[in-house]
């Protein structure tokens, strides 16, 4: 059974840093897609950062230059860095492994104080 777990949300000042940690367990692969994904109360939720096969990156529009993904393969671990934090931001992170019909961790909650 596959697994999904986040870490590392938490509240901090606008300008600050966070980083999010998410392991997936339980059959995932290095062929599944993994990512960031984030919704914030009253909107849908929306892509952050991904990572597919192969090592290639995409970033939503209003993270690139402030948020860095990056996966461990041999242990199915993604992070995601996050600095420069905007009030904007604020939002629940979910992580995700295999696309948005694959599996989906219970989210975290990021708080940006302005």
């Amino acid at each position: 059974q596959v697994r999904v777990v986040e870490s590392g949300g938490g509240l901090v000042q606008a300008g600050g840093s966070l980083s999010l940690s998410c392991v997936a367990s339980g059959g995932i692969s290095s062929v599944y897609a993994m990512g960031w994904y984030r919704q914030a109360p009253g909107k849908q939720r929306e892509l952050v950062a991904i990572t597919r096969p192969g090592g290639r990156v995409s970033y939503a529009d209003s993270v690139k230059g402030r948020f860095t993904i990056s996966r461990d393969n041999a242990r199915n671990i993604i992070v995601l860095q996050m600095n420069n934090l905007r009030a904007e931001d604020t939002a629940t992170y979910y992580c995700n492994a295999g696309g948005p019909d694959g599996h989906w961790g219970q989210g975290t909650r990021v708080t940006i104080s302005s």
